[in-house]
């Protein structure tokens, strides 16, 4: 009779060498962070020429919740009110878009999202790329929890009692 072999978890990392170099080399972060960043400020300044759209008001949204995420994570974390503020900004923006069909930044909004991004990017100068991927992917699953959220209680019925 042979003797079944159990596998153990092995206690190397995950993650090999040569990722794990990558994920901490300032070459490999600088084009990725440029690019957050520059989706940022086209949307800020499209916003602010009123120019604005839905897919622009996502992608700034998505990026102040990584920059939750990374406040979270101890990346800047006196940031934090300045990304609720930036949050509250683009709670105004939505509102006003669905008021009066415009996506456009008052002045006030336009300076706390300035002020927020910022601080974004100097969460991102001191973040690794494991940090923000992290931050992303909590972003993401905290975006499909309340889109699920959403969609269950749309779909609800409502309880009707026949009598």
């Amino acid at each position: 009779m042979k003797k079944k072999t159990t596998n153990k978890k092995s206690s190397r990392p995950a993650m090999s060498p040569l990722l794990r170099a990558l994920t901490y080399s300032r070459a490999a972060r600088e084009p990725m962070i440029d690019a957050m960043l520059l989706q940022c400020y086209a949307a800020l300044d499209a916003f602010h020429r009123g120019h604005g759209s839905q897919p622009l008001f996502l992608s700034l949204c998505r990026h102040m919740l990584v920059a939750e995420e990374l406040c979270q994570l101890g990346h800047v974390p006196e940031a934090e009110h300045g990304i609720t503020l930036a949050h509250e900004a683009l709670v105004a923006l939505d509102a006003r878009h669905a008021a009066e069909a415009a996506w456009t930044l008052d002045a006030d909004e336009h300076a706390r999202l300035c002020a927020a991004l910022d601080l974004f990017a100097q969460q991102l100068e001191e973040a690794t790329l494991e940090h923000i991927a992290q931050a992303e992917a909590s972003m993401v699953t905290q975006s499909l929890v309340a889109a699920n959220m959403r969609s269950g209680i749309a779909h609800a019925q409502p309880v009707s009692s026949a009598g």
